[in-house]
C-alpha cells in the first residue's frame, strides 16, 4: 500500500505527536508498506505566532498537489490541522478521494490559553476540518466521548505504543540529587500546566526535562527547580529512569505518551484524573490520579516500579500501527505518475 502521511508536526519538534508519527512510519515500512511523509521540511516555513520553535509551511497548496499527484497514494492520512493538513484536505476533496484524520491536540483549549479566541469558534473549525474524513482517529475512549459530545462523528480508537528498549529501568544514581526525585518531561509551554507541579511543596528534588517558549520565565520564577533543557535518546531515557515519580500536570492532553515511557522505565505516574491520564494510568498500579497533585505524588511514590514496567511491555508500536492500518480509507484506483 502507498500511504501518504501529512503532518505539520515534525522534526526538529520534540513531542509525543512527532514520536508517534515517526514510530508509526517505521512500523508501517517494516510491514512492507510504502510511506510518504509530507512535512514542513519540504516547504518554505515561518515561525508559528507565540511559538517560534514550530515552523509552519507557507502557501503549500501547489507543492502538496504536485507531491501527492506524483505519489498517487492508495491511502491519505492527515495528522494535523495546520497549513499542510488543510492543503492535503483540499487536494483530497477536489479529487473526490477518501482520507482519514487524527486528533492529537486539544487545539481549541490550547488556542484559548494563548489568545482571546472563543473555544466554541475553534471547535466549529475542528468539526469542519475532521468532518470531511472517512474516520477520525483518537487515542483514547475518553477523548472519543469528549469529541462526540462536541458533535464529531466517525471517531475510532488508535492507541499508542512505547519503545521498551530505549525506555527501561536504569541506575537511579544518574541523578545526584536529594531523593525523592519528581520529574516532568515534555514541552515547556503554558498548555502543559507545568506550574501546577512547580508550585507544589514536595520533598526531595524537582526536575523539568524539555524546552519550549516558557522555559526562561519558569527558570526565573523557580530557581530551586532543576531545568535541563532538551535531552535526546539515551540521555533522555537516563533522566527519566532516574526519577522516583513522573509528574504529568497537563489537563488538556489527548493521550500523554510520556506517561507510557515513564512506566516503561519503571517510574510511576502522578497526574490529574482527566482525559489522557484516566486512559493511560492504572490507578494504584502504574500511577495515582488525584485532584490534589501533591497527594498523587505521595501515592505514586508508594507503588511498585516493576508493575509499571510490566504494564508498558504490553503496549507495542507494532500493535498500534496495525490498528492504524485497519482504519485507513483506501483509494485503490490511484496510479503513480511515471517519471
Amino acid at each position: 500500500m502507498r500511504i501518504a502521511l501529512v503532518t505539520d508536526a515534525w522534526h526538529p519538534q520534540v513531542n509525543g505527536v512527532v514520536r508517534t508519527l515517526q514510530r508509526t512510519t517505521e512500523e508501517l515500512q517494516a510491514l512492507g508498506h510504502q510511506v510518504l511523509c509530507v512535512t514542513p521540511a519540504q516547504f518554505r516555513t515561518a515561525p508559528c505566532p507565540s511559538y517560534p520553535s514550530i515552523r509552519l509551511a507557507l502557501f503549500p497548496g501547489r507543492g502538496i498537489a504536485r507531491t501527492l499527484d506524483a505519489f498517487a497514494p492508495t491511502a491519505v492520512h492527515i495528522a494535523t490541522e495546520g497549513p499542510l493538513g488543510l492543503a492535503a484536505r483540499g487536494w483530497c476533496r477536489r479529487g473526490g478521494l477518501a482520507f482519514t484524520t487524527s486528533y492529537h491536540t486539544q487545539f481549541p483549549e490550547y488556542v484559548r490559553l494563548r489568545a482571546p479566541v472563543p473555544v466554541a469558534l475553534s471547535y466549529r473549525f475542528m468539526r469542519w476540518f475532521h468532518g470531511g474524513a472517512a474516520r477520525t482517529l483518537v487515542a483514547t475512549p475518553s477523548m472519543r466521548r469528549s469529541l462526540a459530545a462536541h458533535g464529531f462523528a466517525n471517531l475510532v480508537i488508535w492507541s499508542r505504543g512505547v519503545d521498551t528498549e530505549l525506555f527501561r529501568p536504569r541506575e537511579k544514581s544518574f541523578l545526584d540529587a536529594p531523593r525523592p526525585v519528581s520529574l516532568y518531561m515534555g514541552r515547556v509551554a503554558v498548555e502543559k500546566n507545568i506550574e501546577a507541579f512547580l508550585d507544589l511543596d514536595l520533598p526531595g528534588t524537582r526536575y523539568v526535562v524539555g524546552d519550549g517558549p516558557d522555559l526562561e520565565m519558569l527558570r526565573r520564577r523557580h530557581p530551586r527547580v532543576r531545568f535541563t533543557g532538551f535531552k535526546f535518546g539515551e540521555e533522555l531515557a537516563r533522566y527519566l529512569a532516574a526519577a522516583d515519580v513522573f509528574v504529568f500536570p497537563s489537563r488538556t492532553d489527548t493521550f500523554g505518551l510520556v506517561m507510557l515511557e515513564a512506566m516503561a522505565a519503571g517510574v510511576p505516574v502522578a497526574a490529574y484524573p482527566v482525559t489522557g491520564p484516566v486512559d493511560v494510568v492504572r490507578e494504584g498500579v502504574t500511577g495515582a490520579l488525584r485532584d490534589d497533585l501533591a497527594e498523587a505524588v505521595s501515592a505514586a511514590l508508594r507503588l511498585d516500579p516493576a508493575a509499571c514496567r510490566r504494564h508498558a511491555l504490553s503496549r507495542t508500536w507494532r500493535a498500534a500501527s496495525r490498528q492504524f492500518l485497519g482504519h485507513l480509507a483506501l483509494n485503490p484506483s490511484m496510479t503513480p505518475v511515471q517519471a
